[in-house]
């Protein structure tokens, strides 16, 4: 077996060498060759197949570089259609699909010097809706595709044909009302005088019914009875009614439409909790390990709070400034009577006095000392949603 022999050790490590990604520097786009090495790259560079494609690019730059220029758009934005559809997506994750086949064309043959240019371009272009954010560019597909066109106005014929049968739907119920109504007169209330057809009837009252009944029957044995019975029936009955009215005035006068607005303000921030607690200038402590012995269990003071969930914090005995997630920090609970900062529920934001702290149920009781609330106690708040005000 020689040494070129196609199962010879040297072949296989060869392969094996040969499989995946390899540096970029030591790649040739012309001949769409990848070398291994510095040496291997200098010696293909001097080989005469090399030296017969520069000759053919040397002769129309541009018409080599406009058609790789077109290769690697159209294989990106069909990667981007097929992969990520119009979704919002990274521009860096898009990249680093692409560039993970071996055959891709390579950047650096391109006009686009960087994969920044590159979106900006797709952006002027009106390929994709680009955008610019603190952590990157986000590029999203935009599909003028004739099929995905159509089928989007056939769906927004659809949804209007919906809705233009429903309020036909609504109009004919409203003409069916209406003739409904047409057909019927409303019955007038026809008044006639009280007269007593048998002198021998007895007249019974039912003081169970509610003042409603015994109006009725005090109405109908009006000719009856006398005046003075009169005068104690109807007595009873407005006195019955200023109890009721006095009893909702009272309920009026508890609670104003102020009091019931903050209520209900209040419940509305009790139920909704956020994910995310930081503030700055509390005091926290950091409970990840991965920073060494040197601050793990260490207390610091939030200095700045970025993206909601990360903070930039100062040790407290070092001066030293970290940038950490709020994962691998926890609250700090001080002895009663020191001020506290509210991190979430209804009460979030303000500050306030710890007044005691229940240990069996993980939880304290502050008074609000600032806001609308000021004076207000509360009680049975977490551990995680107060700390320490530096």
């Amino acid at each position: 077996m020689g040494k070129s022999d196609f199962l010879s050790p040297k072949a296989i490590a060869n392969r094996i060498k040969s499989k995946g990604l390899q540096k970029l520097r030591w790649y040739c786009q012309m001949c769409q060759k990848q070398c291994r090495d510095e040496n291997g790259f200098k010696c293909h560079c001097m080989s005469e197949s090399h030296q017969r494609q520069l000759l053919l690019a040397s002769e129309n730059p541009q018409q080599f570089m406009d058609y790789f220029s077109e290769e690697f758009r159209n294989d990106f934005l069909e990667l981007l259609r097929r992969r990520f559809g119009t979704k919002r997506v990274h521009n860096n994750i898009v990249y680093n699909e692409y560039i993970s086949h071996r055959e891709h064309i390579h950047m650096n043959a391109t006009q686009w010097e960087t994969l920044t240019d590159f979106t900006k371009w797709l952006g002027r272009e009106g390929l994709c809706k680009v955008d610019e954010t603190p952590k990157g560019w986000y590029i999203q597909y935009i599909d003028r595709d004739p099929e995905t066109i159509r089928r989007q106005q056939e769906q927004e014929r659809k949804k209007k044909q919906d809705l233009d049968d429903e309020e036909k739907t609504a109009k004919f119920i409203e003409q069916q009302v209406r003739r409904g109504l047409e057909g019927k007169e409303l019955e007038q209330p026809v008044y006639t005088e009280l007269n007593r057809e048998n002198e021998e009837e007895k007249v019974a009252f039912n003081l169970n019914k509610g003042a409603s009944t015994s109006i009725a029957a005090s109405s109908k044995t009006s000719s009856v009875l006398g005046p003075s019975a009169l005068k104690m029936v109807e007595g009873a009955v407005k006195r019955k009614e200023p109890a009721h009215s006095s009893g909702q005035s009272k309920e009026k006068k508890k609670k104003s439409a102020l009091d019931e607005i903050m209520e209900l303000e209040e419940e509305k921030k009790r139920t909704s909790r956020r994910d995310y607690w930081l503030q700055p200038e509390i005091v926290v402590k950091i409970v990840t390990k991965k920073l060494g012995e040197k601050y793990h269990k260490k207390k610091a003071v939030v200095k700045e709070v970025i993206d909601k969930y990360t903070a930039v914090v100062k040790m407290i005995d070092s001066g030293d400034k970290l940038k950490l997630d709020q994962t691998h920090l926890e609250t700090v609970i001080p002895a009663p009577g020191k001020k506290v900062m509210v991190l979430n529920g209804g009460y979030r934001g303000n500050e306030g006095i710890l007044e005691s702290i229940n240990e069996k149920r993980f939880s304290a009781t502050i008074i609000i000392d600032s806001g609308p609330l000021k004076g207000r106690r509360v009680e049975d708040i977490q551990y995680e949603d107060i700390s320490k005000l530096a």
